[in-house]
């Protein structure tokens, strides 16, 4: 049962792994969340995995900002940002919204916005 568990564990390491390096290169969906996911699942699955994504130039930074100081880097956050502003356009005017799916996804995207605004830029703040 120890090696099915951590055949699946490595299987979603993978799959999150694939999706955050799409992420990395889709304007609007976001990729970090998804390397969190992959670290997580590799932690018990594949230290060499856990290992090589933590320390990749480009993806294991944030990963680590997050885990260790719950941090979002400024460019993160901007990106984030701009990525929600692009997103919640389309949404207004793709699904042209009435009042009561508008007033929802607006709060949603607030409040997205704010907690990514909120979170410090660093370990030191």
């Amino acid at each position: 049962m120890k090696q099915l568990e951590r055949g699946l564990y490595l299987a979603l390491g993978l799959v999150m792994t694939g999706i955050g390096i799409l992420g990395a290169f889709l304007p609007v969906m976001p990729s970090t969340i998804f390397f969190m996911a992959a670290v997580f699942f590799f932690a018990r699955s594949s230290p060499r995995m856990e290992k090589w994504l933590l320390e990749h130039p480009l993806f294991g930074p944030p990963v680590i900002a997050w885990r260790d100081h719950q941090a979002i880097p400024r460019k993160a956050k901007y990106t984030a940002f701009t990525g929600m502003a692009f997103g919640f356009v389309s949404f207004l005017y793709f699904a042209q919204p009435g009042w009561q799916l508008l007033l929802p996804v607006l709060a949603f995207f607030a409040y997205s916005a704010w907690y990514v605004g909120s979170r410090p830029e660093g370990p030191e703040g």
